[in-house]
């Protein structure tokens, strides 16, 4: 039987009258210039051989690292597109509605660290999905029992420190994400109770959205409130809705990538702890 799964089958043909004998399966083959010759046949492939090979492999997958490493680019790629187009939508809301001057406000300079985060992170993920292949069971399964060097523990412990950071800045990010939404939602709040005057005792004229107690813009920025009838009006259009929508889809992807951070710094660790004590490659 062939290594790859393949059946190899083997016979002596006789080329000056000599004897035809069947060569065993396992018998090394050669070709010979002498009286006789070796014909060799591949005849169909070994299926139980596949799949052993492929039962092999799986059973040394980082299955921990590769959900992270798919939680991780979902989760990025949903919070830098939604938040890229929700942080546009804002601008032109601020633009209309809010302040005519451009230096009251810098969208620009979010939307560069949504360009910066997206690289960063889609190239991490990448790394640390080798990292968990290299300290899983795949190498060991496939070339036998091995034991990793002090590069090797050096790395992973290294990958260890870097992802806590990582994870600790990126739950500064996932609150920071909150913000907008909070505040959409506060906006929407206020146009359902101009809407229906009947909930609330407060004057219409009196229910306002300030853009400058959020510290989107500066105390000085004019008008920086609507109130009224005019703000009912903004949240009924289509960009109101969508840019909130798109704040919400980008605290879900913020969430996301949040969660499986937490995951590479569970399989990073247990990873790591294996490879000090036991000093060989784990099945997490």
């Amino acid at each position: 039987m062939g290594e790859y799964g393949v059946r190899v089958e083997a016979t002596w043909r006789a080329v000056d009258g000599g004897s035809k004998d069947p060569i065993p399966e396992q018998s090394p083959l050669k070709l010979s210039s002498g009286t006789s010759e070796v014909l060799v046949t591949l005849v169909w492939p070994c299926w139980p051989c596949l799949l052993e090979c492929c039962a092999r492999c799986l059973i040394g997958a980082p299955f921990a690292s590769l959900v992270a490493t798919g939680l991780c680019f979902f989760g990025v790629a949903l919070f830098c597109g939604c938040g890229h187009e929700a942080l546009t939508g804002t601008e032109q809301l601020i633009e209309t509605y809010f302040s005519k001057n451009f230096q009251d406000y810098d969208i620009h300079a979010f939307q560069y660290f949504i360009y910066g985060t997206a690289s960063f992170f889609f190239l991490y993920g990448a790394l640390l999905l080798a990292e968990g292949f290299y300290t899983t069971g795949a190498v060991r399964q496939i070339f036998g029992d091995y034991r990793t060097t002090i590069c090797g523990k050096g790395l992973s412990a290294t990958f260890v420190g870097i992802t806590y950071v990582l994870t600790i800045i990126w739950l500064l990010v996932f609150a920071c994400s909150a913000v907008p939404v909070y505040i959409y939602f506060n906006t929407w709040t206020t146009c359902q109770s101009i809407a229906n005057p009947t909930k609330t005792t407060a004057s219409i004229g009196t229910l306002c959205a300030d853009a400058r107690m959020y510290g989107v813009l500066p105390w000085n920025a004019f008008p920086g409130k609507v109130c009224g009838s005019n703000l009912l009006s903004i949240c009924k259009t289509s960009e109101f809705q969508m840019t909130f929508h798109l704040f919400i889809a980008a605290f879900v992807g913020a969430a996301a990538t949040l969660v499986s951070l937490v995951t590479f710094i569970i399989a990073a660790t247990y990873n790591f702890a294996v490879l000090k004590l036991m000093g060989r490659g784990t099945k997490f």
